[in-house]
């Protein structure tokens, strides 16, 4: 990774308070600024979980929080109602709801409370007015019937980490949904993901690190941080035939513009 002077990247999803103890917080995001990634969203995957991201971004003015129920949550997983979560989303450093969706792989079987879970969720972004992000693994075509179903095209909002194929990233783009990649993107293996990722149009693409999980190639297989979402936007810039500062400027700005909570 090339050091830069300028911030110029956005880890547009990460899960910070879930990075380990070895390290303090502030000690990943100077790790992040060193190589141009200026600002982070962290994402809550459940009720619990929400405090310490709202935390985290109340204490640093360059962190956004997102909160929600992630989809591979089983029934020991607390629910919650439209207005509670409204409830919480009202603080001002959260700028989206999620993330949320439907996740086959993971659980099998009866997927009635995922889809629940979903709908309540989209209801609530479109209620008080903040953008989804969306987890889909193998559920894209029920995942984009709800996102019909429930108007999520009214608010808008992210499929993130994104791993489906190109007619269901056509079909969110429809909807007025960015596409955001993660260091999947890079695998050696992805090239389908790959032959998405050069459609995907630039002011609709996000990148992001999904950490600490999937890291990028070279990192691969190791713990995932903010900073390493650089490896990722240079590989989706030359896979696309674009300049790196071309990608990140856009990246960026396509962040702020969805994320409208978290100024710029």
């Amino acid at each position: 990774m090339t050091n830069t002077q300028a911030p110029a990247l956005v880890d547009s999803h990460c899960h910070l308070p879930l990075l380990g103890a070895e390290r303090d917080t502030a000690d990943y995001l100077a790790d992040a600024a060193a190589v141009g990634v200026g600002h982070v969203l962290c994402v809550a995957v459940d009720l619990e979980t929400c405090p310490g991201v709202i935390d985290v971004a109340r204490r640093f003015p360059n962190v956004y929080a997102s909160v929600g129920i992630h989809p591979n949550g089983e029934t020991d997983v607390r629910d919650t109602s439209v207005d509670e979560l409204c409830g919480i989303a009202a603080d001002p450093n959260v700028v989206a709801i999620g993330e949320t969706g439907l996740d086959y792989y993971h659980q099998k079987g009866d997927s009635s409370l995922q889809h629940t879970r979903f709908r309540l969720q989209i209801q609530a972004a479109r209620e008080i007015g903040k953008p989804l992000i969306i987890h889909t693994r193998d559920a894209a075509a029920d995942t984009l019937r709800l996102m019909k179903e429930e108007g999520a095209d009214r608010i808008g909002g992210v499929m993130h980490c994104f791993v489906e194929d190109w007619p269901t990233a056509d079909a969110a783009l429809d909807l007025g949904f960015y596409i955001s990649f993660s260091g999947i993107v890079t695998f050696k293996n992805a090239h389908a993901l790959q032959e998405v990722a050069k459609r995907v149009p630039l002011e609709r693409l996000l990148v992001e690190t999904d950490a600490p999980w999937l890291a990028p190639v070279p990192r691969r297989g190791k713990p995932n941080v903010p900073a390493y979402v650089r490896h990722t936007a240079e590989f989706l810039a030359a896979l696309r035939g674009e300049d790196f500062e071309t990608l990140a400027a856009a990246t960026t700005r396509n962040f702020f513009t969805l994320f409208r909570g978290a100024g710029g």
